[in-house]
């Protein structure tokens, strides 16, 4: 990506993980490697704006998102007014029009107001855009407790278990800031031995994590029994904000709730010791998030149609009726 050496898309420029040139070239090149990517960009006196797209079949472009993002947006810089939000973004919008039929963009949150401003800008271009409720986001918002008092709030089945399973556990815990090949083989292991699919992005991942631990921001916890590793969390936590990545335990372990456990751990050791504001559990409505996590909001995705382009003339009818049906 030619955006790669670009100061403002840098660490030091763009508080979140996810609007990072270092998050989203290696997210493509690694996870889309036979999407050609299509950088948008406007410009508007000091401010700047970007967005990150790439080939989705024929004159259809989508966002570069997989299932490790979660949230997308457009990237600014030049700390713009929403006013200068709203036209940079139809700037991009109408830069699109002569060349894609459709976008599709997911998962976008009401955060700031990203699918607003998604929805009024590509409509104001002359796009027919509308906006569905595709997931759902579990997120903890600390509000200056420690460990203890958020602790006492939670279900309690769900204190029971950790208080029962602690009282004769064998297992010992573990949190690293920086990884090791060792360390990349133990979490090859665990989620090898778990109920999770083959992970299909392995290559990604572990860029990642060297990246954060060198950045100090990487929380890599394990649950090991005599050594050996049963189970495993990869955390960033950066700027108040804790990022539950992945977790995978050992199923032959399941009966000593190994995963739970170092939940109990990973959940003091970021409120307590690395004073999070909040925690935030990624995509997926799984129901042991609510046992953790207070907080859900909807994530969004944005279909846009260009009229200008018969092709899309039919999907965009179909979107349609798909939203009025729910």
């Amino acid at each position: 990506m030619r955006a790669a050496k670009i100061p403002a898309l840098s660490r030091k420029a763009q508080p979140h993980l996810f609007n990072r040139i270092a998050w989203l070239e290696p997210l493509h090149r690694l996870c889309m490697p036979d999407s050609a990517p299509h950088i948008l960009t406007a410009v508007d006196g000091k401010a700047r704006a970007w967005l990150f797209l790439a080939e989705s079949g024929k004159n259809k472009r989508v966002a570069i998102a997989n299932w490790y993002s979660f949230a997308f947006e457009p990237v600014f810089a030049g700390n713009p007014s929403p006013e200068q939000k709203l036209r940079l973004m139809e700037g991009i919008a109408r830069d699109l029009l002569p060349d894609a039929a459709q976008l599709d963009v997911y998962p976008v949150t009401a955060d700031d107001g990203a699918n607003a401003l998604f929805l009024k800008a590509f409509r104001k271009a002359g796009w027919i855009a509308v906006e569905r409720p595709m997931g759902v986001n579990h997120y903890l918002t600390v509000d200056n407790r420690d460990f203890e008092t958020y602790w006492a709030g939670r279900p309690g089945k769900l204190r029971s278990t950790v208080r029962r399973k602690l009282r004769s556990t064998s297992l010992t815990f573990e949190i690293h800031h920086k990884l090791t090949n060792r360390l990349w083989d133990d979490y090859i292991t665990v989620y090898q031995r778990s109920w999770k699919q083959s992970e299909p992005n392995l290559d990604f991942l572990r860029l990642i994590a060297e990246q954060e631990g060198k950045a100090g921001t990487l929380r890599l916890g394990f649950a090991r029994e005599d050594g050996f590793p049963i189970a495993v969390q990869f955390w960033t936590i950066e700027n108040g904000v804790a990022l539950i990545h992945k977790l995978a335990h050992d199923q032959g372990a399941d009966e000593m709730s190994p995963g739970t456990l170092l939940s109990h751990h990973m959940f003091r050791s970021a409120i307590d010791e690395d004073k999070a504001a909040i925690i935030d559990y990624g995509t997926g409505d799984n129901p042991y998030k609510t046992e953790w996590m207070e907080r859900q909001r909807s994530l969004y995705r944005i279909d846009c149609f260009n009229p200008r382009f018969s092709s899309a003339w039919l999907p965009a009818a179909k979107t349609a009726i798909s939203k009025l049906v729910g």
